[in-house]
């Protein structure tokens, strides 16, 4: 069942993308968000009253977006596995702590968005002893690892550490949606990260997201990626993207992998695709993609830990590749670690800044110079060259060097 609802909603999408090279809407947003935590926040407590002493700082770097960690009661500290939807303290802090954060970021005009956890849940003392909104057996999918689910067969991918949610109850998708209103209206959240969007039928990911009308919403689509096929890979995101209207962005894991893939050995002929663009869901969908360089997941936390099953970008290319995600179209989100412990700080703020004195924005416009072994040059709405790589290369007269790095270099007019 599963697998058959995932395969309708790609192939109902497919003859679409094929078509999205064409389709670039051409109103972009100028939005640059950070990841406002790592695998190992929840060590430094209260972490919320370490997010709210820095928005000085993220609004200085021009940072006007961050995305927060899971907030209700968790059973694992990082708050993926919520047990407690509407007890807002957790191992990162509590309630009140939580709401000074989010206060003092929004003093500096920076929104804030939750980490929205509803595949799956755990229960106080048992399996599915659900509390705080309370939900009987018949909420959890039939084909739960528990093997006492009364609900309807799962409508996403099955997640083993906890209850898979069934969405099919109405009572169900009106307790989720109560709670994220009182997120929205009580904690003063500004929109929502969607975990684990593979894990329920993106119909109703998108009811819980026009229920709440948030600012900004991005989804969590985590899939496989062929480096060999990079074209299946993002049009699977592009045809999530069309299941739901184009109204919940993405993380473009595509371009993550390519990117990686070409700094680490020099293969920048990757970064262009056959038809011209950037090869990730940037040259598809740039105004849906939200750019990134490593997340808790992928990346390590400070002291260099890695989670099991970790993708970390080369860390010698991460200059780099923060040279690219912010010189290019989509949304940029910057990681807490990269900006805060690597010293990173000051080479990613001043490309921000680049990117904010240039208009440069989702949309943008990329014109590919050169994309060949040990060199990738592209220069972005006629305003900002950029180039990756060890070989010389220069945009010509007119150009101003305006900032430059270990294989990176960016040039204004």
């Amino acid at each position: 069942m599963k697998r058959f609802l995932i395969a309708s909603v790609l192939s109902a999408g497919l003859l679409q993308s094929q078509w999205l090279p064409l389709l670039a809407a051409r109103g972009g947003e100028s939005t640059v968000m950070i990841q406002g935590f790592h695998w190992a926040s929840w060590k430094t407590a209260p972490w919320w009253g370490v997010v709210g002493g820095r928005a000085g700082e993220l609004s200085a770097a021009g940072i006007d977006l961050v995305w927060l960690p899971p907030s209700s009661d968790s059973l694992s500290p990082e708050g993926y596995l919520p047990r407690k939807l509407n007890v807002q303290d957790s191992a990162y802090g509590t309630a009140g702590q939580l709401a000074s954060a989010v206060k003092a970021l929004h003093a500096r005009n920076i929104k804030v968005i939750a980490d929205i956890v509803i595949n799956h849940r755990v229960g106080v003392k048992d399996w599915a002893d659900f509390a705080q909104p309370s939900w009987g057996p018949d909420s959890v999918c039939a084909d739960d690892e528990w093997g006492k689910g009364e609900g309807a067969p799962d409508t996403g991918m099955g997640f083993h550490a906890g209850r898979d949610i069934d969405h099919t109850k109405n009572y169900v998708r009106e307790s989720i949606k109560g709670w994220m209103k009182g997120l929205r209206d009580v904690q003063n959240y500004d929109g929502w990260r969607y975990d684990y969007a593979r894990g329920l039928a993106s119909p109703y990911l998108l009811g819980y997201n026009r229920a709440t009308a948030p600012s900004f919403a991005v989804a969590e689509i985590w899939d496989d990626l062929d480096i060999n096929d990079t074209d299946l890979h993002r049009r699977a995101s592009a045809d999530w993207l069309d299941s739901v209207n184009g109204e919940i962005k993405v993380f473009d894991f595509t371009t993550k992998g390519i990117l990686q893939a070409a700094v680490r050995s020099g293969e920048y002929w990757r970064l262009k695709d056959s038809g011209g663009a950037p090869p990730g869901l940037i040259g598809w969908r740039p105004v849906n993609a939200v750019t990134f360089i490593d997340n808790h997941d992928t990346g390590p936390s400070p002291g260099g830990k890695l989670k099991d099953k970790a993708w970390p970008f080369p860390s010698d290319k991460v200059p780099a590749g923060y040279a690219y995600i912010l010189t290019h179209p989509g949304v940029p989100c910057v990681y807490w670690p990269h900006f805060f412990d690597w010293g990173l700080k000051d080479s990613i703020s001043t490309l921000i800044k680049i990117r904010r004195a240039a208009g440069i924005n989702s949309a943008s416009r990329v014109s590919i110079v050169k994309a060949e072994q040990g060199l990738y040059a592209a220069i972005m709405d006629g305003k900002v060259a950029m180039m990756l790589g060890d070989k010389a290369w220069h945009p010509g007269a007119g150009w101003k060097l305006a900032a430059q790095g270990p294989a990176y270099a960016v040039w204004t007019r």
